[in-house]
């Protein structure tokens, strides 16, 4: 073979190597870039931080209608508002998240919204599963995660996050319990609540003297012998007073 037939196949090859790694990348990019969430502030422990999501329109003959998403543990639905979405499109919390949803937009229209979080929770990564409806339809679910080195098909949208400021730490959501009370209420801002506060094991109400009362609780008073005593003393002292009256009335009669 000559070198200038070599020199052809040698840049055949190229050529095609070059054709199947740009797709390949191509595909892996359009997958991973499906459904994103970026926030304006992606650090551990944030307040008032502006999530904004991204899902690409897929479809060539409708368009989105409604997304699921399903809220990281550390972020309660309560915690979310809608801060930005599709026109006429409103945000319903659900119990382990959100659904927005309204009029169908159009096709190959891509669906972008934000919402406002409270706190984020101290985590180096957070993940939002996300379902997809179309106006015809049809579903697309976002939430497969990633597993060992294989990239699956569908992933989730994952945020990462910086590690939380210095002195930055998390905070309990579980008021702290009221004077004469033996437990607080857990509200319903978190997906759980704090431990009990060692306040709340004091002792029970009913085992509280009264105000004014210097009798300790758990002393049930004199004893029976001794108030029995006292009344014999007494009966005594009355009948000794009597028998001196009567004897004196005696003798000034005898006089």
């Amino acid at each position: 073979m000559s070198t200038y037939h070599c020199a052809c196949a040698v840049r055949r090859v190229a050529v095609v190597g070059a054709a199947v790694i740009t797709a390949a990348l191509t595909a892996t990019g359009t997958a991973s870039a499906h459904a994103e969430v970026e926030a304006d502030k992606p650090q551990a422990l944030a307040e008032n931080v502006t999530l904004a999501f991204v899902s690409e329109a897929e479809s060539d003959s409708a368009g989105f209608t409604r997304l699921q998403v399903v809220l990281p543990e550390g972020i309660a639905p309560a915690d979310v508002t809608l801060a930005e979405g599709p026109k006429g499109w409103k945000l319903k919390p659900g119990a382990d998240g959100y659904t927005i949803g309204g009029p169908a937009l159009g096709t190959g229209v891509d669906a972008e919204h934000k919402i406002k979080v409270r706190r984020l929770p101290d985590a180096a990564e957070l993940v939002f599963k996300t379902v997809e409806t179309y106006s015809d339809g049809e579903v697309s679910r976002w939430i497969e995660l990633p597993s060992g080195d294989k990239e699956p098909a569908q992933p989730a949208p994952v945020l990462k996050l910086k590690a939380a400021a210095p002195g930055t730490k998390p905070t309990d959501s579980s008021p702290s319990p009221t004077s004469g009370s033996s437990s607080g209420s857990s509200p319903s801002s978190g997906p759980s609540s704090g431990p009990a506060s060692p306040e709340a094991s004091g002792p029970a109400p009913s085992e509280v003297s009264p105000a004014g009362d210097t009798t300790a609780a758990g002393d049930d008073g004199p004893s029976p012998g001794l108030v029995a005593g006292g009344v014999l003393v007494a009966l005594l002292g009355v009948g000794g007073g009597a028998w001196w009256l009567v004897k004196r009335r005696t003798g000034g009669a005898g006089a």
